[in-house]
């Protein structure tokens, strides 16, 4: 099950910068996450000073 990014992202770009399999790319008004790329390793939400990054349900 791959993440999402909501809409408290506020554009720091922490979780681009950390994600091992490059999944998330700039997008506007937030970052994105290419589903088929991500590994739902959590990282991203680790890092993330928001909680922008979910898991999807």
């Amino acid at each position: 099950m791959a993440y999402f990014i909501n809409d408290d992202c506020v554009m720091c770009g922490a979780c681009k910068d950390e994600c091992p399999t490059g999944a998330i790319s700039e997008g506007d008004p937030k970052y994105t996450i290419d589903d088929s790329k991500c590994d739902d390793c959590g990282t991203c939400a680790e890092v993330c000073p928001v909680g922008a990054p979910q898991p999807k349900k």
